[in-house]
């Protein structure tokens, strides 16, 4: 027999956490055909020496939603080594939606996503091709992708199409919970790998409301998990919020049998140490046989934001004014005195909140008069131009009609604690959020990073594990069949990386999405192939599939490619 594809004398780390050995691999027909000594022939010869091959990533948490009817690449995902991302994550997506709720549909995703409108207008298009859930698994399947995408059934597009405007301002009654969790159903049937909610007190939609899974109470929650499960979810999906948290989601759990992943549990969500107490929870919970997976991040959750959409201070009370406002109303509002001063008393170290000392934490990432204060300490600046750091982030602000932009991380800064977190095996690793928040944040590098910095740097997890973490374990929480080991008979997702250099590259802005607008992206170092069903979709970051040829990526309906 001759094989499609040979991978020769690279260290084999299969994805189960084994020590890694030499060998080789063998890929026919899309699957993997041999592992070890590998004597047969292949039209491709990889040679692997001194590179290490392992299972293709799994990424649990994105929002590719839209951006897959555009960017089939779904990049910069594949550049990192992932050949399977989750969509649909805390609630969102694009289907179901009514033609008439496109525009709120959208405007959501702008607010509480962070994603151009204008990008999304255009790149969805005036005719989207969809309107149902099924329609939608049907146009990314017809559409293909590079990489394997399994979907959810997200809480917000769904209540907005039962209950259009009312989603956003009340309960749902009897009749509707029943047409949401039909369509849910539907949507279980068409392919769908789970159910997805959000009561997240960070997450609002258009015109400052909550986003529409907010709305919702317990009743709604449990009836739409039912109708998942029964319909064949594999695991549901929650942002969490005062009245959906532990006790809620444990119940959940229990009552319908089901994994239950929440997002996240994050360093400093409420002062230093405070991530143990949710360790501990999530200990004796799963001690009791409740499936929960708390979700955690290998990197500080840092936003690059400007002062027109501030979505980090949007968790504040104090900016519920901001968010119900337009531009102008904004400037105003800065511009009082006042507001400064319950700004500054608010956020000030010490706070008990996670926006606590955010000043000091903070870089300046754009000041188009000054470029020399470009990626410098706000404090630093503030102090030689001798202004209060509060003044002077507004006054600049202002200055520049919003086009000043300011980084800092929320949370996960500390990196003991991150450790802590990332050595909890009750803990699944997730929160990329690629495609979401384009020009505010970058984690859809978090595969490269964890190996560049967690392992190979600071030496907290073994090559193993780490491998582990980002292969078989999230596949196997999420139903995903036969990927994140390698295996005979396994689909053939294969990465080949140098674990002397691989790692994520600093961040750039750049202006490749529809309409121009900005995203900031991560070059990957390291990651020298990347194989999906069997295909080379990459070699040293460039595609190697012509553009006109069908791409190599699955629609796993299910967690199963058909």
């Amino acid at each position: 027999m001759t094989l499609d594809i040979k991978i020769t004398g690279g260290t084999i780390i299969d994805g189960t956490g084994a020590p890694g050995y030499i060998g080789d691999v063998g890929i026919s027909d899309g699957r993997i055909v041999a592992v070890g000594e590998v004597d047969e022939d292949a039209d491709q010869v990889i040679d692997a020496t001194g590179l290490t091959v392992t299972p293709g990533f799994v990424d649990i948490h994105t929002h590719y939603d839209a951006q897959v009817i555009w960017d089939r690449m779904l990049s910069i995902s594949p550049w990192h080594g992932v050949t399977t991302a989750v969509i649909g994550n805390c609630g969102f997506g694009v289907a179901p939606t009514r033609p008439d709720h496109r525009t709120n549909i959208m405007r959501t995703l702008e607010k509480v996503e962070g994603m151009s409108y204008d990008a999304l207008a255009s790149g969805l298009g005036d005719d989207w091709p969809f309107e149902s859930f099924p329609e939608y698994m049907d146009a990314i399947e017809t559409r293909g992708s590079a990489i394997n995408l399994a979907v959810f059934a997200g809480h917000t597009p769904i209540r907005t199409y039962v209950m259009g405007p009312d989603a956003v301002e009340r309960t749902a009654n009897d009749d509707e919970i029943e047409a949401m969790a039909d369509i849910v159903r539907g949507a279980m049937e068409a392919g769908a790998i789970g159910f997805s909610t959000s009561q997240a007190t960070t997450h609002h939609g258009y015109g400052g409301n909550p986003v529409p899974s907010r709305l919702s109470d317990m009743i709604e929650i449990d009836s739409l998990v039912s109708a998942a499960k029964i319909s064949g979810a594999k695991i549901i999906q929650a942002t969490v919020g005062p009245t959906l948290f532990h006790d809620q989601l444990a119940l959940l759990a229990r009552k319908h049998d089901i994994p239950v992943t929440w997002t996240a549990l994050l360093s400093g969500m409420s002062g230093p140490g405070s991530h143990r107490r949710h360790q501990k929870i999530t200990s004796d919970l799963r001690a009791d046989g409740t499936k929960i997976h708390p979700q955690v991040a290998c990197r500080p959750i840092n936003f690059d934001f400007e002062f027109n959409e501030p979505f980090p201070f949007e968790m504040r009370p104090l900016f519920k004014q901001v968010m119900q406002t337009d531009r102008e109303g904004r400037k105003a509002i800065y511009r009082d005195p006042e507001f400064r001063k319950q700004f500054r008393e608010d956020t000030a170290e010490g706070a008990r909140n996670a926006l606590a000392g955010w000043i000091n934490r903070t870089v300046i990432s754009m000041a188009p008069n000054n470029p020399e204060w470009e990626e410098q300490p706000l404090v630093e600046v503030a102090k030689s131009v001798g202004k209060d750091p509060v003044d002077f982030v507004l006054d600049l602000s202002l200055e520049t009609d919003f086009v000043a932009r300011f980084r800092f991380a929320i949370v996960n800064y500390d990196e003991e604690e991150v450790a802590e977190l990332l050595q909890d095996d009750n803990l699944i690793l997730g929160l990329s959020d690629a495609g979401a928040h384009a020009s505010q944040l970058c984690d859809a590098c978090y595969s490269t990073h964890l190996l560049g910095h967690w392992v190979r740097e600071r030496g907290t997890l073994t090559l193993e594990k780490a491998i582990h973490m980002l292969t078989q374990k999230p596949a196997k929480l999420f139903g995903i069949t036969d990927r994140g080991v390698l295996k005979e008979g396994a689909l053939a997702d294969v990465v080949i990386l140098d674990p002397t250099t691989v790692s994520a590259g600093k961040l750039q802005r750049v202006y490749d999405l529809p309409t121009g607008a900005d995203r900031l992206i991560s070059l990957a170092s390291g990651i020298k192939t990347v194989i999906v069903n069997g295909k080379v979709l990459l070699e040293e970051n460039q595609t190697s599939i012509p553009e006109a040829a069908a791409l190599p990526g699955k629609l796993l309906r299910n967690g199963v490619a058909a």
